[in-house]
């Protein structure tokens, strides 16, 4: 098989681009331990490649009717993972408040243990629009973020700080909203 129509290939399953995210991770993490000008805008620019593969790996499986079960768990773990390396190399680096990245963590945390709960009791465990937004701002956040310095004349973090405070507020609204409505699972 010629490389290109391999590269197609791989394009077009939802699961290899999920897991392109994930292997995405130990690279981010690894320019962001010494980071500078270079190594920063690297990884946000991996980041942002990673975080695209969001969009498409669902849009793929379900146009292609490719859903799996794989798919179910994989994507969100891939997507928690991403965002929440991201954040932790952007505390660990003193770019974001520890406390943002603990209750953004935490709340995936707590979610993903409610979505077992749900699955478990076969309900649905799909992305609410709160969720979807959440993450859209925690993406748009985590961006700037990771390019911390100064580029063009254009001062990122000032973008970064804007979206991580909508991150923070929809992170609790979705993760409230989410327990709220299936509150009667978490009654004994």
């Amino acid at each position: 098989m010629r490389l290109p129509d391999r590269i197609n290939q791989i394009l077009g399953d939802p699961n290899a681009l999920t897991l392109f995210r994930i292997l995405t991770v130990p690279v981010v993490v690894v320019l962001m331990i010494a980071p500078n000008r270079w190594t920063s805008l690297c990884a946000a620019l991996l980041f942002s490649a990673a975080a695209i593969t969001d969009y498409f790996d669902g849009y793929l499986a379900r146009r292609k009717g490719m859903i799996s079960n794989l798919g179910k768990v994989m994507d969100p773990v891939a997507d928690k993972l991403l965002v929440s390396c991201a954040f932790i190399m952007l505390a660990a680096q003193q770019w974001v408040p520890a406390w943002i990245v603990c209750v953004i963590i935490g709340r995936e945390i707590a979610v993903t243990g409610l979505r077992n709960l749900i699955a478990h009791h076969q309900a649905d465990v799909s992305a609410s629009q709160l969720g979807k937004y959440k993450t859209g701002f925690q993406i748009a956040a985590a961006i700037p973020l990771l390019i911390h310095y100064e580029f063009f004349w254009l001062d990122v973090q000032v973008i970064g700080q804007f979206f991580l405070w909508g991150a923070l507020l929809f992170t609790v609204w979705s993760g409230v909203d989410y327990f709220v409505r299936h509150r009667k699972l978490l009654q004994p």
